[in-house]
């Protein structure tokens, strides 16, 4: 038995049919770039996440780059945020020239509400929630500090499509937020995309110039812009797709339900899960303090991992000019050393998953 950690093709094999038909639909249309599948997209996702407007772009990071724009956030200004995310997140506030501030985690991998206070400074304008392997954060508080402090709010729902905090879903708690839909994403096409969520015209209406070098309709630059713009076959693929995931996501949850009442092994540390039902486990977290032994074990045993993410940005080479050093971000820097991502996706068997615990049990 040979398990891998994300297997696409499995996924694609049930939709293959109806994905051909929109792919050739859309070749025959002769509209390949912003028509009509970009359109519907935009709005079946924003309808489904609950915003009012929604703007397809290339990808996630860029989905982050031209929101702050669209929040006016300029060369020097503040971005709080952590350093347990994927590089996209730093690198996009980079891109603008603003700088990221960051915060440690607590043990749901989450930002620790209580220490951003801490890290404000004149030159803050933007908390980023990074809602980390599927999991969100807290929202009511971080609103709350927002409000007090006059900083708008974006969201990293990158790994979160249709995760949610008492029935509202992330991605309709700040003034922005920001959505992956690269082809490991519990939503993924096949190839890269995102999309910018929002309630607020004046920002759709910047976010929409912005994706197509500042033009509203005719090749005239309003304002300064990019070449961001989500095709029609990656939509049209993503409507499709869009239909499961409630699915999908519940298939996750039961996987994941399966692994917390069942791996049980004193070295293997469960991730802490404030709520499996808001929960989407884009990814299955544990920790172990003996990392190399037990992941070698685990591809002896044919099952493969992930690791997300073990190089915290703040002591990368390319941001030390960040000035952090070792012990600024210490749950942060201590997790890193000990996080594997375990198999975790839809089409994963009961044979697959319970063999998996099994593994993890004699370990």
């Amino acid at each position: 038995m040979q398990i891998p950690f994300f297997d696409y093709k499995q996924q694609l094999k049930p939709l293959k049919p109806e994905i051909n038909k929109v792919i050739n639909s859309v070749l025959d249309s002769g509209q390949l770039i912003l028509g009509n599948e970009v359109r519907k997209f935009e709005n079946n996702f924003a309808k489904f996440i609950n915003t009012k407007y929604g703007i397809g772009v290339n990808s996630g990071t860029d989905a982050i780059k031209i929101a702050m724009v669209a929040l006016d956030i300029k060369n020097g200004d503040e971005v709080i945020t952590v350093a347990n995310t994927a590089i996209p997140t730093i690198s996009a506030i980079r891109e603008i020239g603003a700088m990221p501030k960051f915060v440690d985690i607590k043990n749901d991998f989450t930002i620790d509400e209580n220490k951003i206070e801490k890290v404000i400074t004149k030159k803050t304008r933007v908390i980023l929630s990074v809602h980390l392997y599927g999991q969100p954060c807290n929202m009511s508080v971080i609103i709350k500090i927002a409000k007090k402090h006059n900083l708008k709010i974006l969201e990293d729902c990158a790994q979160s499509h249709g995760a949610q905090l008492k029935n509202k879903k992330v991605g309709s708690f700040g003034d922005i937020s920001c959505f992956s839909f690269y082809p490991t994403k519990n939503l993924g096409a096949y190839g890269d995309a995102g999309i910018i969520l929002t309630s607020n015209k004046k920002l759709f209406d910047k976010c929409k110039m912005l994706r197509t070098y500042g033009m509203k309709n005719t090749y005239y630059s309003h304002i300064e812009g990019y070449n961001s713009r989500m095709d029609e076959i990656q939509a049209g693929i993503l409507n499709i797709k869009l239909k499961h995931l409630k699915k999908w996501n519940n298939n996750r949850r039961q996987i994941a339900e399966y692994y917390l009442n069942n791996i049980k092994n004193s070295k293997i540390i469960l991730p802490k899960i404030k709520d499996i039902n808001n929960h989407i486990f884009h990814l299955f977290v544990v920790r172990t303090n003996q990392r190399k032994k037990f992941t070698k074990y685990l591809l002896k045993h044919k099952i493969r991992y992930g690791i997300h993410y073990q190089f915290p940005i703040h002591l990368q080479t390319a941001y030390k000019f960040l000035n952090y050093k070792k012990g600024n971000l210490p749950i942060t820097e201590k997790f890193s050393k000990q996080i594997v991502s375990l198999p975790i996706f839809p089409e994963l068997t009961k044979t697959e998953i319970q063999y998996i615990v099994n593994t993890i049990n004699n370990f």
